[in-house]
């Protein structure tokens, strides 16, 4: 995908769903053993229950991680394995699970609800267009308490509203710095970089012994938001400051721009970097033109692709004075629509996803990561993982509740390019004005 779908969830936030959307036509993908599950169950209004005899279809919507219908890791084919599992050990309950791609699942989804047809469960980016008309389960109503527990707790925060929660953190992402360690061997770099000083010096080395690009630097409008903040995060800064007054000019952000522009002048980073954006980076480093570059779990299917395969190291990202000890937190969402009462079965489905092997099967599959505290432990012994989950409890998140938010991202990503061109002091002040207006 272009677009991993952990950066979906920030884009949807806030979204208003449009009113008189065409819903496309679309094949309901039938995983239940029965065929389409249509009659048994789902009767007035979902009254019977799997508990006194009866069997209970669920309807589900879900957005595809893969590479579309028939790729070996389409969404199709996860949710087959998933359903399967559940249906053996919950014989009166059907899923039936319907998967769209991103550009469609929110148009789609929003016509189902306005004809009065929501599923029972919906797997997306966002939750919150929902919980205003009361169309959703709340959490404790959907999943048990030793769930909700073990649910890390800065993620599971974000899926409330009013201090209730309706959405529950489905698949997260992070970012770490990878390293190229063939690159690091030739310069004479004996161990990757924890600090600012050192990743310049790093640098520098990669330079003088013909590494055309040492840091991989994307600042063109894909992702740059969150390659921005990654920098900021390193010198205590951010979007906003502890009070959350917005603080995209604060010293600590110009200083670290200052810093970024001179890596940028003293040619230590990919040439341009506005225009670059971090696919055209990760590519460039599989293929071994690229010293360093932050990255995420979705990069390492790109990078065991490529020549680096096997030669690359994965750790914190260097701040100002040391490695960071957060990371860039984001996440999908998994909700249940309240209309046909199926709370009871709903709850044995993501009791069985949350407990079982199926989150697992998602960080095999498409390398994203746990939203438990008990996924994390699973997974602690993998070596290009752990530096990923050791920040993950204490993720930093961009300021996507703020509804100004939609309009700081798009100005960044269209022009904070020019704070490593020209002056950082004076983009940063008009992204400021962005954040401040109105």
């Amino acid at each position: 995908m272009d677009h991993p779908p952990d950066e979906k969830a920030v884009q949807t936030v806030n979204k208003k769903f449009v009113g008189g959307a065409v819903l496309a036509v679309a094949t309901m993908l039938t995983l239940a053993s029965c065929g389409s599950g249509s009659g048994t169950g789902t009767q007035g209004g979902g009254e019977t229950k799997a508990a006194e005899g009866g069997q209970v279809t669920l309807k589900m919507v879900a957005a595809d991680y893969g590479d579309g219908p028939g790729a070996a890791n389409s969404g199709e084919s996860f949710w087959k394995s998933v359903v399967d599992e559940f249906q053996k050990a919950n014989p009166n309950i059907k899923v039936d699970v319907q998967v769209i791609n991103w550009n469609d699942i929110d148009k789609q989804v929003a016509t189902m609800v306005q004809n009065g047809q929501p599923p029972d469960i919906l797997q997306t980016g966002d939750y919150s267009g929902f919980v205003k008309d009361g169309l959703l389960h709340k959490v404790e109503e959907i999943v048990s308490p030793n769930v909700q527990q073990d649910l890390l707790t800065k993620f599971a925060d974000f899926g409330k509203v009013d201090g209730t929660s309706y959405g529950l953190p489905f698949v997260s992402s992070a970012r770490a710095l990878f390293y190229n360690k063939e690159l690091f061997e030739k310069a004479g770099i004996t161990e990757p970089p924890k600090t600012w000083d050192e990743l310049k010096a790093a640098a520098e080395k990669l330079k003088a012994s013909g590494v055309s690009q040492p840091f991989g630097l994307p600042l063109g409008q894909e992702e740059a938001q969150g390659e921005s903040f990654l920098w900021m995060l390193g010198n205590g800064g951010g979007y906003k400051d502890a009070s959350g007054k917005w603080a995209i000019n604060s010293a600590q952000n110009v200083e670290t721009f200052q810093y970024i522009k001179g890596l940028v002048d003293a040619g230590l980073t990919t040439p341009n970097p506005g225009t670059k954006d971090r696919k055209t980076v990760w590519e460039d480093f599989a293929a071994g033109k690229v010293g360093m570059a932050n990255g995420g779990p979705m990069s390492i299917p790109i990078f065991d692709k490529g020549a680096v395969k096997d030669k690359y190291g994965v750790v914190a990202i260097p701040g100002k004075t040391g490695p960071l000890d957060t990371t860039l937190g984001v996440m999908d969402w998994i909700m249940a629509f309240n209309k046909n009462n199926h709370g009871e079965e709903i709850k044995k489905f993501f009791d069985f996803f949350y407990t079982g092997p199926a989150a697992e099967k998602i960080v095999d599959l498409y390398k994203l990561l746990p939203v438990t505290n008990g996924g994390i432990q699973k997974l602690s012994g993998d070596e290009k993982l752990k530096p990923f989950l050791d920040a993950l409890p204490n993720a930093s998140f961009y300021p996507f509740q703020d509804p100004k938010w939609s309009d700081v991202n798009t100005q960044i990503k269209q022009t904070i390019g020019g704070a490593v061109s020209g002056d950082p002091a004076a983009v940063l002040g008009e992204l400021q004005k962005v954040a401040e207006a109105g």
